[in-house]
């Protein structure tokens, strides 16, 4: 008799093979692989914490965590993912256990022997090669049973390359690499496995991914579901809303694609069918929306942790430059939804009970101006504390946070029974707004402690996910017992007893969704070694100018289709690791040569939003199957549906490569901000209906052609201005001196340069250089630029760089010639674009509207 399964049983063995691992065993083996996440877990929170200084004592270097991280990840690889589909899963086979072993050892091996290896450095024993091969073969296997075959294949391919590079042909050839020589770069130091990424996951990306395990466990998760549910379920199409807002929600607490969709969709996409959206467009719905909860800040995907250290730029500047796409991108899910329900007739739940408009306001008003004057006294008076009490600030901060908690708490003990309606599949009303919101507003507070340390206190991210996670740490143990004195219902003992069990639970559960993202980064580090290694990232340059011809667009598209591509099969952090190495240097590169300077941050997050995407490309986005398999729909049509919804977020990379405002750079004066928000919303929306066929009634084909014309026209009115005013003036070379000294403190100097690299072919390109704010003089400023100039027969020639210097590190070179100083255009601002662009769009609304009522009374 065969064993059969319900969709809901095939939909958590899903998100554990893909998440946490599939194995379950009992006795002894399940206690250890209980215990060992355990361990894992303190261990990072030991790493991040002060401890280690206070006590003098556990104290590591980055590479020695980087070893005892990896360390975990590749004993839990093996001994919680069964090696093919029909392995045991109710036990760990001895061979599994070997390699768990023999992985763990090789991963530690750095940690272990740390003195012995930087005293022979560079020359490598025989035990250390063995080590070395071992441990790459074990983490490739590792990272096929966490992740499946495609990031092994990569990886493996990228170890080929290193050693038959000879062979190749001429365009991505390289002189080869010995066996010494490329497992000594890539496992005995920090180029190769023990880089950069595997530092992230270790840093930052653990302690968040814990933070994110606690806040579910805690209850958070479904707080924020029903508060969705409670604000949108009743309004046209409610349930799929809902599901939009929870999702982007439970971006705060999950990284995971498919553990998101699991999460929210086992409730809305039931009840998005029952208003009545067809399976497919019920799970393509929540798979859009929990894909781009890695997209929404402060807490990100891990690869946003990597931009960080890519980039060079603060987790906060990431945060900034990616609000606003994440913002438009959910609030144009949102009208699809309403464009599909108003397509459909379809209606929302009926509410529990219909408040007044003055009922309504009041409530909404006094949420949200509660939540506004609570945040105002948290930022300023913190602020007024640190200037009055100095160092005695701090615990007086930790006595009003724990009040705040506890008064929450009170809050949400009233609330949480009274009247509450629990979120399932079979929700026939709409919960309160008022209650539901109260019943968990203690929830926030871990939230704004993050939000606190990574904005005012400027910590580093792994310190401020580290303060945050031991708030969550005090409210898993708390908050029962808490709620258990104010109810007066239930054993104070018990509870605790239960709040402990929480705490436990969610350090394993948050060390084992660890897993594959720990292997991940560190298979992708391979890649990293083999760029360094070889030279291959030069030659790319090349290659992709060559494919493109030189076009900016087309060399934007090949990174897209290279990143959906890859992403098919690899985490959304391998393939940003993988795409960002190769081909992040190649777009600025090469956009400088055609005049287009575009910012570093920019072409990372376009490769992260495409890295994104690829969880829903059909025929291999994961997200897609487990949506599919909760909505009872196929999974190719579900994806595919998906995907088309997805276009909105596909478009905003290639508008924010040419207009930076949208990534909130270049922007002056808080109207300026209002503007762009407000333009770039507009843009969506219109968007939204272009792609839908959709606006207030079907659309004509000229109506569509229309809509996306002007999306183009709010989304880059500088296109269509530049035609009538040009943007810049070129002014010759041996003007610099003057137009630098007329440059305010902060501005860069833009100049279009030529010369000779070092191959002798002859290179042009635009660069931006900043100067020294306290250089005054002409002279000052070009010399702290890192540039030696001399003026030779009317031609202004670089005499010398300066190493290190900001002119070097965008490639200028001694000999290259100075042939424009580029200055902004004194011209009326391009936002003029706008006034036409609304006409039209009034007008065709406007026209649209007529013929609606027409239909409607036709009807």
């Amino acid at each position: 008799m065969s064993k059969t399964t319900t969709p809901s049983q095939d939909v958590q063995e899903m998100v554990a093979q893909s998440d946490t691992g599939a194995r379950a065993p009992s006795g002894l083996s399940g206690r250890i692989l209980w215990f060992v996440p355990l361990c894992w877990s303190l261990f990072q929170l030991w790493y991040a914490s002060p401890l280690p200084f206070i006590f003098n004592f556990g104290v590591l270097n980055d590479t020695e965590a980087r070893s005892i991280h990896l360390m975990f990840a590749v004993f839990l690889a093996f001994t919680a993912y069964p090696a093919m589909k029909n392995s045991p899963r109710d036990r760990i086979p001895a061979v599994d256990w070997l390699l768990a072993l023999a992985g763990s050892f090789s991963a530690a091996y750095i940690y272990l022997f740390y003195t012995e290896l930087a005293g022979r450095s560079g020359a490598p024993t025989t035990l250390d090669i063995v080590v070395a091969v071992t441990g790459m073969l074990l983490l490739l296997e590792a990272t096929r049973r966490a992740l499946g075959p495609p990031l092994m294949v990569v990886a493996a391919v990228f170890l080929l390359y290193t050693f038959g590079g000879p062979y190749m042909p001429d365009v991505i050839a390289h002189k080869g690499a010995s066996l010494n020589k490329a497992m000594s770069h890539l496992w005995l130091t920090t180029e190769g496995v023990f880089g950069v990424a595997l530092g992230v996951s270790t840093s930052f990306v653990f302690l968040f991914v814990l933070f994110g395990a606690m806040l579910e466990r805690a209850g958070a998760g479904a707080y924020f579901i029903k508060v969705a549910f409670s604000l949108l379920g009743h309004m046209r199409g409610g349930p799929a809303k809902a599901a939009v807002v929870a999702s982007g929600l439970s971006g705060l607490v999950s990284g995971s694609s498919i553990a998101n969709v699991v999460t929210t969709g086992t409730f809305t996409i039931p009840l998005m069918k029952r208003v009545g959206f067809p399976g497919t467009k019920a799970g393509a719905v929540e798979v859009a929306a929990s894909t781009n909860g890695q997209l929404t800040p402060p807490i990100m995907g891990a690869a946003a942790f990597l931009m960080v250290e890519y980039v060079g730029i603060s987790y906060v500047e990431v945060i900034r430059a990616a609000i606003l796409p994440a913002l438009i991108s959910y609030i144009a899910l949102i009208y699809i939804v309403h464009l599909e329900a108003c397509k459909a007739g379809m209606t929302g739940l009926p509410r529990r009970h219909t408040p007044t408009l003055l009922a309504s306001l009041l409530s909404f008003t006094g949420t949200i101006l509660g939540l506004c004057v609570v945040s105002a006294i948290v930022y300023y008076g913190v602020g007024w504390t640190k200037d009055v009490f100095g160092e005695a600030a701090t615990p007086i901060v930790t006595v009003a946070l724990l009040l705040s908690y506890v008064g929450l708490v009170k809050i949400s003990a009233r609330y949480s029974k009274e009247g509450a309606i629990e979120i399932d599949e079979e929700l026939t009303e709409v919960p309160d707004p008022g209650p539901t919101i109260k019943s968990g507003l203690h929830y926030l507070l871990p939230i704004v402690v993050l939000v606190w340390c990574l904005t005012v206190e400027r910590f580093s991210p792994g310190l401020s996910a580290f303060w945050a996670t031991v708030f969550m740490i005090f409210i898993l143990i708390t908050q029962r017992p808490l709620m258990a004195i104010m109810t007066q219902q239930g054993s104070i003992t018990e509870q605790t007893k239960a709040g402990f069990i929480d705490l436990l639970e969610s350090l394993v559960s948050g060390a084992r969704n660890m897993i594959g993202i720990g292997v991940a980064t560190a298979a992708a580090g391979t890649v990293v070694g083999v760029v360094t290694l070889t030279g291959i990232g030069l030659v790319m340059t090349d290659f992709v100018e060559f494919i493109s011809g030189g076009n900016i667009i087309l060399m934007l598209l090949f990174t897209a289709v290279i990143s959906l591509i890859l992403g098919m099969g690899l985490p959304t952090t391998a393939n940003y690791i993988v795409v960002s190495t190769l081909m992040a240097p190649v777009i600025v590169t090469l956009g400088a040569q055609s005049g287009l300077i575009i910012p570093l941050i920019a072409v990372h997050l376009f490769v992260f939003y495409f890295g994104i995407l690829a969880d829903d490309t059909p025929p291999v986005g994961l997200a897609a199957f487990a949506a599919a398999a909760i909505a009872k729909s196929d999974p190719i049509r579900t994806g595919i549906q998906g995907f088309t919804y997805d276009i909105r977020t596909a478009i905003l990379p290639f508008m924010f490569i040419f207009n930076t405002q949208l990534l909130l750079m270049g922007i002056d004066t808080w109207w300026h901000l209002l503007l762009t928000i407000i333009s770039s919303i507009i843009a969506m929306l219109i968007f939204s209906a272009a792609t839908q066929g959709w606006w207030f009634t079907k659309n004509k084909w000229w109506e569509t052609v229309l809509l996306l014309a002007l999306t183009f026209t709010f989304f880059r009115p500088g296109f269509w201005w530049d035609q009538i005013y040009p943007a810049k003036v070129l002014y010759p070379g041996t003007d610099i001196a003057e137009i630098t000294e007329k440059l305010s403190v902060g501005e860069e100097l833009e100049l279009l340069v030529a010369g000779e690299n070092l191959e002798g072919d002859l290179l042009s390109k635009t660069v931006r250089l900043p100067f020294a704010d306290e250089a005054t003089t002409a002279d000052e400023r070009i010399s702290s630029m890192g540039l030696m100039l001399t003026n030779s027969d009317g031609r202004m020639v670089v005499d010398m760089v300066e190493f290190g210097s900001p002119a070097e590190s965008v490639g200028i070179d001694f000999d290259w010639e100075i042939r424009s100083v580029v200055v902004d255009a004194d011209r009326p601002m391009k936002e003029w674009v706008f006034v036409p662009a609304l006409l039209i769009l009034i007008g065709l609304g406007f026209n649209q509207t007529r013929r609606a009522r027409k239909e409607r009374l036709s009807a």
